[in-house]
């Protein structure tokens, strides 16, 4: 037992606990981390060195390590970061008086059961269990503690198909594993033969990462012909995924697939694209293994919930597929009177089918939009967001690994203020999809608005970075304008501010922004050109609700937003 600050760190149970002895969440990596700095309490370990213990023999970027240290903070409210200090150039510090003992560990060397792995994702936790006493092993310090969490790193495996042949990927209760081939460089050159191993690097680091499947990966290159008739029990695994890049003038294109090792039938294809101008190459490659991650994650996760039902053209299901489609495309672009068409008609759909997943999602996705749009009065507005989260909690409850809830979990939480809850929903999210740039861009606005302006900038950069999906890019570009802002960095403000509008010219927000980064960049003229856009498209715009709620915000947030609010009505913004 380790205690220090007011907490206590309990490794034979994987758990941290408050001043009042109640437990705080934390992801297995996590704890795993956070009892690496306390046993070492004092002493500078580099980054390379918690790399080593946290994801041995898996190579992962370092935005994983990142993750684990803002998931730590948040933790232990560490945000003036007094207990785990950068030491520049050298690595982490922590620094805070730990008594007691670190205990012997107790290490699980068989496969981790479906039942854990289920309570990991459903609820993410520290809980470990203990192997057999002959498989039992003592470690002590940094470098024993490789060991400990091997077994929870490279846990992966695939079920994954497209929509249309999910129901033929019903795995067994042992987590299937998927093994990734080094992607093959069409192109008989240096640079092509980087690009393609660095591609299936960062892939197999991704995949890595998701929590319910088990992944490996081969260093020798298979000929192509012979995928077909490659056997499970030469390669040892269920699904091999394998592509070819080619390389043009000004684009690089992957194309990949999954193939079944028992029957050699591809199971999926896609095709991913990336131009290379004014991009770098680790961006290119970035955005090539994430075009293909995003999409492999997707349907990884939707082969969790088959539906067995068989069901029939015209039936009730079918129609509420009907209905599902209609509404989403409602979701994002529309009217007032078309949201309250689409609220209608999927209230009407719930009501002949209650326990429909997909509809009760939809239906908080679309009160999600009403609350963010202020299309409700003040008391539609509480009765709305109790309903939003009840349908959530329903559908979650019935899957509670389904992508589409817990995506619209993360943004309901994140839009109605509940930050703390929003932090680990879209944790969530990540875990099932690393490549998530939505889950990633609601992610980034808790961390603002929780006064992390530096962690929201690497997030949104993250989410830009992987730009998927590409048809949301214009959302971090806006954050990452708008973290700028906030930083005072305001030419680089105005930057990534421009790149988002002329994705998405139409939204009034954007120009508001862009006319306050303008007027503080010391361009007055250009400031009042972009607010007169932006009223043009928000005419009712005021001081008064442009300001982003304050509710459960950080003071350093909300002193930070009313003087951008000020700075707009400094170029013509009305006050009320």
């Amino acid at each position: 037992m380790l205690r220090f600050a007011g907490f206590e760190l309990d490794q034979r149970r994987a758990e941290l606990r408050d001043a009042d002895g109640s437990p705080v969440r934390l992801r297995p990596k996590t704890f795993d981390m956070l009892y690496l700095f306390a046993a070492n309490a004092g002493r500078i370990v580099s980054k390379q060195e918690l790399m080593e213990a946290i994801w041995p023999n898996i190579h992962v970027g370092e935005d994983s390590l990142f993750q684990c240290i803002r998931e730590i903070r948040t933790a232990l409210g560490d945000e003036e970061r007094s207990l785990i200090k950068v030491v520049s150039g050298r690595g982490y510090m922590f620094d805070a008086e730990v008594t007691g003992a670190p205990a012997d560990l107790v290490v699980q060397t068989e496969s981790v059961s479906t039942a854990t792995k289920e309570e990991r994702t459903t609820a993410p936790s520290a809980e470990m269990h203990a192997a057999p006493a002959a498989r039992q092993q003592s470690f002590r310090g940094l470098r024993g503690w490789a060991a400990i969490v091997m077994s929870f790193c490279a846990i992966l495996g695939l079920a994954a198909a497209a929509p249309g042949i999910a129901p033929n990927l019903i795995f067994s209760r042992k987590p299937p594993v998927v093994m990734v081939m080094p992607i093959a460089a069409a192109n008989s050159d240096a640079q092509s033969a980087s690009m393609a191993g660095n591609v299936t690097e960062r892939l197999s680091d991704g995949l890595a990462r998701i929590d319910t499947i088990r992944v490996v990966t081969s260093r020798t290159k298979p000929a192509t012909a012979l995928l077909a008739g490659v056997s499970a029990s030469v390669v040892d695994a269920d699904f091999l995924v394998n592509g070819e890049l080619q390389r043009s003038p000004n684009a690089w294109t992957l194309e990949a697939r999954m193939t079944d090792t028992a029957t050699g039938e591809v199971k999926w294809t896609t095709s991913v694209s990336v131009g290379t101008d004014e991009i770098e190459t680790s961006v290119q490659q970035s955005r090539l293994a994430a075009g293909l991650g995003h999409e492999l994650a997707l349907r990884i996760n939707a082969s969790l919930y088959p539906d067995a039902r068989g069901i029939a053209l015209n039936s009730p299901a079918d129609n509420a597929k009907v209905v599902v489609e209609q509404a989403v495309a409602s979701i994002n672009q529309t009217t007032r009177e078309r949201f309250a068409t689409a609220q209608v008609m999927l209230e009407n759909a719930l009501t002949e089918e209650p326990d429909n997943v997909d509809l009760q999602v939809t239906l908080a996705a679309l009160q999600t939009r009403g609350i963010q749009m202020v299309w409700y009065g003040p008391v539609e507005m509480t009765a709305s967001e109790t309903r939003a989260r009840s349908l959530l909690e329903r559908a979650l409850h019935a899957k509670p690994r389904y992508l589409p809830g817990l995506e619209a979990y993360c943004r309901f939480l994140t839009a109605t203020n509940n930050f703390v809850e929003s932090l680990v929903a879209c944790a969530r999210v990540l875990n099932l999809d690393p490549w998530n740039g939505g889950a990633l861009y609601q992610l980034g606005l808790t961390q603002l608005q929780l006064g992390r302006t530096e962690d929201a900038l690497a997030t949104f950069k993250q989410a830009d970075g992987f730009d998927t999906p590409a048809v949301s890019r214009w959302t971090w570009k806006i954050g990452i304008g708008w973290a700028y802002l906030m930083l005072g960095r305001n030419d680089e403000a105005v930057e990534w501010i421009k790149k988002s509008i002329a994705i998405t010219p139409a939204s009034g927000r954007p120009y508001l922004l862009l006319a306050a980064a303008l007027q503080r960049a010391g361009h007055p003229d250009e400031a009042k050109a972009a607010l007169a856009k932006g009223m043009a498209l928000r005419p009712n715009s005021t001081a008064l609700n442009v300001r982003p709620p304050d509710r459960n915000a950080s003071p350093a947030f909300v002193e930070a937003s009313l003087g951008i609010v000020q700075t707009m009505v400094d170029v013509g913004l009305p006050r009320n």
